[in-house]
């Protein structure tokens, strides 16, 4: 095992490697948030798109992962994971770049828009498989869980206050020129990332590699045999197939067309309630001490869709609609960042150094795959049933993942030490 892994935990802010990264990956996050408001935005008040057009925007997003299982296996054997994160990033910047350069010439387009959602989820899905083993190469293993709180913390604080920027600059530049903010924030990332220095093991030769569908069934082999792995996928997966059935592209519609929330208003009620996340990514890692890094994650999985139907809920007057709209988005980044942080934590510890690469993209495939499906699946009923239905539907359906947990090791595990992932394995 890499020595690195094995040393105690020490500040990280002291690691100029990972404030690059860190910083990197903050100003990228930054950037997302905008787009995550603006591109449904586009779809709705420029092309006046339906609530299932804008729901297969979301899921084009996340189509791309189908193929991570295919995409991980490729990457496990290229040496340089680094400069394919950076590869990813550039990518990402000159896509998002053609939108406001159409919008300019008056050419934008829903195929346009969706073409956009299809290309940076695949980027997203090579700069993700290349970044487990970046990870390990930065990070000593004592320091998992805060490296992930820290990374968390900057997603969330993106979070809160990303929406309510995006949402003013959209007022004043209009969506699609306010897409260039996110290309410059990846074009920043890739900068930063471009100076960090990771030990980068030799990949193996084509000669000596296996096929690459015979790597990737060894991906997809440990997932499925491993207790810990196969019960956090099955929990995520169900999770996020339920919580995508009310992807943000139908919770941006149902604020603005059910609940008469303007673009503005909507992005400070993202802001406001996203401190939630802020919060759960700080107080992860103690309360992962304090109760146990499973008992965390199984409360993660509750928290998490459970108040999607407070949001579906709303009525009455302004402030009330608004408030219920913050309290959603604020209870729901409390638990998925419980989630998230101590669930990515575990994974960390017990996929083996040769494998990341192979389980993200097998992990990916299933976990981000369901998601397009369920925001497929959400834009059917959100047609059929209408959209408050369909929110209430999320919720309970994503509550159910925590029967994946119950009869597996996760709970039990308090810590990452490793005897108890040894332990967990068995």
């Amino acid at each position: 095992m890499n020595s690195r892994q094995q040393t105690a935990a020490v500040s990280l802010w002291r690691d100029q490697r990972f404030r690059r990264f860190w910083a990197g990956n903050t100003v990228s996050q930054f950037g997302d948030r905008i787009t995550e408001l603006a591109l449904p935005l586009i779809a709705v008040s420029a092309l006046n798109a339906s609530a299932n057009q804008v729901a297969w925007l979301t899921a084009l997003i996340w189509t791309p992962n189908l193929l991570a299982i295919l995409l991980g296996a490729w990457v496990d054997h290229r040496a340089r994971k680094r400069r394919l994160m950076i590869i990813a990033d550039l990518v990402r910047a000159a896509v998002l770049l053609s939108v406001p350069a159409a919008y300019l010439s008056g050419a934008v387009s829903l195929g346009q828009l969706y073409a956009v959602a299809l290309l940076t989820g695949a980027a997203g899905v090579l700069f993700n498989t290349a970044y487990p083993p970046f990870f390990v190469g930065l990070v000593p293993r004592a320091s998992y869980v805060d490296a992930n709180s820290k990374l968390s913390a900057s997603r969330s604080a993106s979070h809160v206050a990303g929406p309510a920027i995006g949402g003013a600059l959209i007022q004043v530049f209009t969506a699609p020129v306010t897409l260039v903010v996110d290309a410059l924030t990846f074009l920043a990332s890739a900068l930063l990332i471009g100076r960090v220095r990771v030990d980068e093991p030799p990949a193996a030769g084509d000669a000596t590699a296996p096929p690459l569908l015979q790597r990737a069934r060894e991906g997809l082999a440990l997932v499925v045999r491993h207790p810990v792995l196969r019960a956090g996928l099955g929990c995520a997966a169900t999770v996020n197939f339920f919580t995508f059935l009310a992807g943000s592209g139908l919770i941006v519609l149902f604020a603005s067309r059910n609940l008469g929330l303007s673009a503005g208003v909507i992005g400070i009620a993202f802001g406001i309630g996203a401190t939630g996340s802020l919060i759960g990514a700080l107080v992860a890692p103690e309360v992962s001490r304090r109760f146990g890094v499973g008992r965390s994650i199984a409360v993660g999985a509750v928290l998490f869709p459970a108040p999607i139907a407070i949001a579906a809920a709303a009525d009455g007057p302004f402030w009330l609609r608004a408030g219920a709209l913050a309290a959603c988005e604020f209870l729901s980044g409390l638990g998925v960042m419980l989630f998230d942080v101590n669930l990515n934590a575990l994974q960390t510890t017990v996929i083996p150094d040769g494998l990341r690469s192979r389980v993200a993209g097998a992990y990916g495939t299933i976990n981000y795959g369901v998601r397009p499906i369920g925001a497929v699946v959400g834009g059917f009923l959100a047609t059929v049933i209408g959209l408050r239905a369909t929110l209430l539907i999320a919720a309970v359906g994503g509550v159910l993942s925590l029967l994946w947990l119950l009869p597996s090791p996760i709970p039990r595990i308090r810590s990452l030490t490793p005897d108890e992932a040894a332990d967990a394995a068995g």
